[in-house]
């Protein structure tokens, strides 16, 4: 029995998939503070001219430039497993692959878009990058990425994330990155949000404004994000086109595919290279899963909003929670974020994808039964996407269905286990964040003059 399907390097994918151009429907237009559609100028300030052009076109297929793929080499093609073992323990008939993206130097799928953004800015002259991050995987890849593109960074990590993942606050030093605990007095958006609670926990939306505000004040800085915006997904789908490669190799699809969803790009990197053979007629589920405490797709409403806490991006047609949404503190922090990205929630609107949310000791659960048998400790962003395949593994088990299951390993939890400690110690608690304070955000949302769906 095959465990490890492996690429060769010669196998890594030499261009990026554009699902835009396989959507039923084009995207609603992303508006600017008067309600109207805005062009690419509106971006000119944060973003260099090649990622903006990405973010905009419906190409199908995007030249990945060899400088990035020189560097993605140092980790791509990531393997493939059969989960064996997990099968077996769930003496379930269903198969069950997972793609291990936590063997890049940062841990995670991250560095698959932090390398192409940092390379594209560095062409356009840019010296320093700022941005946020919430659990650190982010920070932590755009760290790396600076470093092998010669260029500044810094990050704005979300306070409770700050406090909780020590660690991953060393990486992105230990790569030269200046890391502050977010909401900080270094901006007004900082100062804002710190006025109104002064203990803020800070959260992802908050985080974006800083580093948004920062990139904005400075010629020589651009902001750069590490998930939601088109082109974030588009760098990421190296992740299914690969997984696509390695299940032909032993001749197997999949019936299902899971991924944890906070912003969306760790969904979309192994989900849309597949949602191309769904639109040409293949059956295949693709699940977005996401914490019950912050579940956009599964509670929110698919609405303009702002990308940041503020109000500094342009308005995004999304499913949100609200731009003030703070979710609770949650040990998934990559997860904890209002909103969602606009291709992600617009193919759910269309019920062309689907979505689950998993309470927080489920997915711990899940982490520790997937670490005792498969060997990886799994980070808790990455539990959620195990915690819904060992649902439908155990499904399977009931009625004798012999489904094949994928799910992305995001990333490891070598920096979190603070959080399996408390897992252990019976601290951590299922939160189902309360209607109430959903309406309550929701109330204020932007008003906009048009309805492009």
């Amino acid at each position: 029995m095959k465990t490890k399907i492996l690429l060769k390097e010669a196998d890594m994918p030499t261009h990026w998939y554009n699902v835009m151009a396989d959507m039923p429907n084009p995207p609603a237009p992303p508006l600017g503070p008067d309600g109207n559609p805005v062009g690419p100028e509106a971006l000119a300030a944060i973003f260099p001219e090649e990622l903006i052009k990405q973010e905009m076109s419906a190409e199908r297929w995007i030249p990945i430039p060899d400088e990035v793929r020189e560097v993605l080499r140092l980790w791509r093609p990531s393997p493939l497993y059969r989960a064996h073992r997990l099968e077996q323990a769930l003496k379930t008939p269903a198969k069950i692959y997972y793609k291990n993206e936590a063997v890049s130097p940062a841990g995670s799928h991250k560095p698959n878009t932090a390398v192409a953004q940092a390379y594209y800015n560095q062409q356009a002259g840019i010296k320093r990058l700022a941005t946020e991050t919430g659990a650190g995987q982010w920070g932590s890849s755009l760290a790396l990425a600076g470093q092998m593109f010669g260029l500044e960074v810094r990050v704005f990590m979300v306070k409770i994330s700050y406090e909780q993942k020590p660690y991953r606050r060393s990486m992105m030093r230990t790569w030269g990155a200046d890391v502050f605990a977010s909401p900080t007095d270094m901006t007004n958006a900082g100062r804002t949000i710190l006025k109104q609670d002064p203990d803020s926990p800070g959260s992802l939306g908050i985080a974006i404004s800083e580093a948004v505000e920062e990139a904005a004040g400075r010629e020589d800085t651009n902001y750069a994000l590490g998930s939601v915006l088109n082109h974030v997904l588009l760098h990421q789908t190296v992740i299914g086109e690969e997984a696509k490669k390695q299940l032909e190799m032993v001749g197997e699809y999949p019936d299902m595919i899971f991924a944890p969803c906070g912003g969306g790009s760790n969904f979309g990197g192994i989900a849309f290279p597949f949602f191309a053979d769904k639109a040409a007629g293949k059956e295949v589920k693709l699940v977005a899963v996401e914490p019950t405490s912050c579940p956009t797709l599964t509670k929110g409403i698919y609405a303009y909003d702002f990308g940041d806490a503020i109000g500094l991006t342009p308005l995004l047609k999304m499913y949100t929670l609200g731009h003030d949404f703070v979710p609770p503190g949650i040990h998934a922090g990559g997860l904890r974020y209002h909103g969602d990205s606009a291709l992600v929630s617009q193919l759910h609107y269309e019920g062309l994808v689907d979505a689950l949310a998993v309470p927080q000791l489920e997915t711990f659960e899940a982490g520790v039964l997937f670490a005792r048998h498969e060997g990886i400790i799994p980070a808790p962003e990455s539990t959620h996407a195990i915690a819904a395949a060992v649902r439908e593994a155990r499904k399977c088990a009931e009625t004798g269905e012999p489904k094949t299951l994928l799910f992305n390993l995001s990333g490891h939890g070598h920096f979190d286990m603070s959080s399996y400690d408390r897992y252990f110690a019976g601290e951590l608690v299922d939160y189902d964040y309360p209607d109430e304070a959903i309406k309550e955000s929701l109330a204020h949302l932007p008003k906009v003059k048009f309805d492009f769906s």
